[in-house]
């Protein structure tokens, strides 16, 4: 088992400025977004959202069993970003990085332009442990606030981090894409996200990528 570069049975508030600690100051960023999140889904009535709905959402139907990628979607943030934190952290600050910039521009988004879709199904045609786990998330996530899929564009972060990460396996990274792809498939196949949202959520992850690994790169060949 791999030893943490840095001992964190050490860290203290009073030591946040550390350098050894100081980029936990990114998971700032959190707060933020949790703010922002809680004034966006009780501020702005979805009566004045724009619907958000394309053919592609009529061809892909309902299905519970995507509930499961889904959700492992909050286990893949909070681990990743415990790995990078342990034992990279030049990978912790990039992808905190994209996490914030792509959580900063989709809360401008929601504010600019309030969205919503109206593809939740209104009664399951099963009962089972599955769709009563969907019903919880219908209870907990309003359908507002979709465009662009905050689910889609983290995803799209980590996985780019991951495939950067040269220290695991070939077959870790590729866990992690395949299990990224089908957490951007599951928004649509679960009804949480019209696949106008998963689309809108490409170009977000684009402009996260390029700021946060190749700003530096493209000053350099500026200057040469």
């Amino acid at each position: 088992m791999k030893k943490p570069i840095v001992d964190y049975r050490h860290f203290r508030l009073s030591r946040l400025n550390e350098p050894q600690f100081s980029h936990l100051k990114l998971l700032a960023g959190w707060i933020v977004y949790f703010i922002m999140y809680f004034l966006t889904e009780n501020l702005i009535p979805a009566s004045s959202c724009h619907v958000m709905h394309c053919f592609i959402d009529d061809l892909i139907p309902f299905n519970e069993v995507f509930v499961i990628f889904y959700v492992s979607w909050y286990l893949l943030i909070v681990g990743s970003l415990l790995y990078f934190m342990l034992y990279n952290i030049e990978g912790f600050k990039n992808l905190s990085k994209y996490i914030i910039i792509t959580q900063v521009v989709a809360m401008m988004v929601y504010i600019v332009y309030p969205s919503r879709q109206d593809l939740r199904p209104e009664v399951f045609a099963d009962d089972n442990l599955l769709t009563q786990l969907v019903g919880l998330l219908y209870t907990a996530d309003t359908n507002t606030g979709v465009c662009p899929s905050l689910h889609v564009a983290y995803s799209l972060g980590i996985a780019s981090v991951w495939i950067k990460e040269k220290d695991v396996s070939i077959l870790v990274r590729t866990f992690v894409v395949v299990l990224a792809v089908l957490i951007c498939l599951s928004t649509m196949f679960i009804k949480q996200h019209s696949a106008v949202d998963v689309i809108a959520a490409l170009p977000l992850g684009l402009l996260a990528e390029i700021l946060v690994f190749h700003t530096d790169l493209l000053r350099r060949r500026r200057r040469s």
